[in-house]
């Protein structure tokens, strides 16, 4: 199958500070190799202040990825900053924000990972705990791949709707994730629909309700398509596939 025929997606970078070094601008390998293995291929949009530079990717991208990360600035849906918020990275809310407005306005699909479920949610109106367990008390430990140092492991279970497009693409209503993060989608956005909880009620995945195609999951996917839970595979490749038929494109 012919490379130029295989749907673009646009994957959103992060700044990666080091000491005594420049700075890296990019994203983690797993996301990129998850695209390319659904069939996809992979663009990477740096973080820039230059908004040219950002609509030309853009225009280039038949559907955007927005992946992992640092929390948002609270600012940004009308909370004050909460005394565990984490660290903060303003050039990526903006780039991301206005990013992701448009590509809903434009009917561009969207697939948001962890900080990135988060984020659409914010960017249609929605608000967040800026800690779970702070603000939730008697909830899961989110964080507890992480505090394996094993992000690939499965920390519990992610109930789905019966009548969404995950349960349909990934063939059941339970599937096991893993956990990495501590903060959550609360106030749901108008424009989503909460489709899948963790056992203590978190809502941990949603779809758009209107004519774009959104989708989030809280958990990281890409950590767990080659090993830990195969059937994760089925999200990029059912979303590219999505993508290609919206674009007119054969994945791979």
């Amino acid at each position: 199958m012919s490379l130029s025929t295989r749907p673009t997606i646009g994957v959103i970078g992060a700044l990666f500070e080091r000491r005594n070094a420049s700075t890296i601008s990019g994203i983690g390998r797993s996301y990129l190799a998850a695209v390319e293995a659904g069939g996809g291929i992979p663009l990477l949009i740096h973080l820039t202040e230059d908004d040219d530079v950002v609509d030309v990717h853009y225009q280039r991208c038949n559907a955007l990825l927005f992946c992992g990360g640092g929390d948002i600035a609270p600012v940004h849906y009308g909370q004050t900053p909460h005394p565990l918020l984490g660290p903060i990275e303003e050039l990526r809310d903006r780039v991301e924000l206005r990013l992701a407005r448009r590509a809903v306005v434009d009917r561009k699909p969207v697939l948001g990972i962890c900080r990135g479920i988060q984020l659409l949610n914010v960017a249609l109106g929605g608000t967040l705990y800026q800690d779970i367990n702070d603000e939730l008390p008697g909830t899961l430990d989110h964080r507890e791949s992480s505090q394996r140092s094993d992000r690939a492991y499965l920390a519990h279970s992610l109930t789905l709707e019966h009548d969404s497009w995950l349960a349909e693409v990934l063939g059941t209503t339970t599937i096991a994730v893993n956990t990495l993060h501590h903060q959550a989608v609360r106030d749901v956005a108008p424009d989503l629909r909460v489709v899948g909880h963790a056992p203590d009620g978190v809502i941990e995945a949603v779809e758009g309700t209107g004519n774009s195609f959104i989708v989030g999951v809280q958990c990281h996917p890409e950590e767990l398509w080659q090993s830990a839970e195969p059937r994760w595979q089925r999200l990029f490749t059912g979303f590219v596939a999505q993508v290609a038929s919206i674009a007119g494109r054969t994945p791979g």
